[in-house]
């Protein structure tokens, strides 16, 4: 079943579907190469979920949005699609992993320990460099990001540069969209997108990040370390996004879907030879709605770092659907 996402992020992240969990373990050194699906340690007493498949380089982490654990990356919507996640572990090692306090839908919760919430977005980015070093994931990496996890792939790659070798990001935030929007559209925006969903009031873990706090934190470090020249590819969404019944009387969606493609434009110009690919059958979550798309734009960048010519030669069409 198609699952019900609306406004960026956050809004109804209760899904129509559900997929198994994988059994979490101890993590072993095989967190490092191969398949591999458990808890890592990353010190402080905290375990992190991650799961690899696939091999070779670079490794392609997989950063999901807002409230999203890292099984999004493994749905498709109609099914048969091959999903993002399988479809990478085909030509280059590929990990995804559960942030605190995230989930799949009403059944399906963080298999990662819980932290205090509310989270600022370097806290997200340390944690991901402390799982990758305890994970024993050789780098250079490249990020794949969507939602507000592309925010936090940026910060990541502003504070640890020489770990990042090229970054996707899908439908991604950029951190200007407070001032594009204005105040008062801001402030709307926020009163729908923050709240827990219907039915996660009673889940106290629940993910929880200021989006204006992010978007300075992202600014200040964009503008100390502008992002290192690299493959970068931007997929934006081609329809509007799906909003919940409720939506405020004050909040515009035409005014956020501007608001939003301006972004788009921004990200786009990050970089004098980034690709802008736009998803015309997709709403915000492309991954799920046009996986060959951002698995065509992830195997773009992975070729790039293994042989920088190809970025020049051709843009490649997505595969077909399997």
């Amino acid at each position: 079943m198609r699952p019900s996402m609306p406004a960026s992020f956050a809004v109804a992240v209760l899904l129509a579907f559900a997929l198994p969990l994988v059994a979490a373990a101890s993590a072993t050194p095989s967190a490092g190469h191969g398949d591999f699906a458990g808890l890592v340690d990353i010190g402080n007493g905290r375990h992190v979920y991650l799961e690899c498949q696939g091999s070779g380089g670079p490794t392609v982490i997989l950063e999901a949005g807002f409230r999203n654990d890292a099984e999004i990356w493994q749905v498709t919507d109609p099914e048969g699609q091959t999903s993002v996640f399988d479809g990478i572990a085909r030509f280059t090692r590929v990990c995804a992993y559960d942030r605190p306090g995230t989930l799949l839908d009403q059944d399906h919760f963080s298999r990662s320990d819980p932290v205090p919430m509310p989270r600022d977005a370097q806290a997200v980015a340390a944690d991901l460099h402390a799982l990758i070093d305890a994970a024993g994931i050789q780098g250079p990496i490249v990020l794949a990001a969507h939602s507000l996890g592309g925010l936090f792939a940026r910060l990541y790659a502003a504070t640890y540069p020489d770990d990042v070798a090229g970054i996707v990001l899908v439908d991604a935030w950029q951190e200007d969209l407070p001032e594009i929007l204005g105040s008062e559209e801001w402030a709307a925006y926020e009163a729908l997108a923050a709240p827990a969903p219907p039915g996660l009031d009673g889940y106290a873990d629940l993910e929880q990040i200021d989006f204006g706090t992010a978007s300075s934190m992202l600014r200040e470090a964009a503008d100390a370390r502008p992002l290192s020249p690299m493959p970068l590819v931007v997929i934006s969404r081609g329809r509007p996004v799906q909003l919940p019944p409720d939506v405020p009387a004050d909040f515009s969606p035409e005014a956020f879907e501007r608001g939003w493609s301006e972004g788009q434009d921004r990200l786009a110009a990050l970089l004098p030879n980034a690709r802008h690919e736009i998803a015309a059958r997709s709403d915000h979550y492309v991954q799920i709605e046009q996986p060959d798309l951002v698995i065509a734009a992830v195997k773009a960048v992975v070729d790039a770092v293994r042989d920088p010519a190809s970025w020049e030669r051709v843009t490649p069409e997505p595969p077909p659907s399997t």
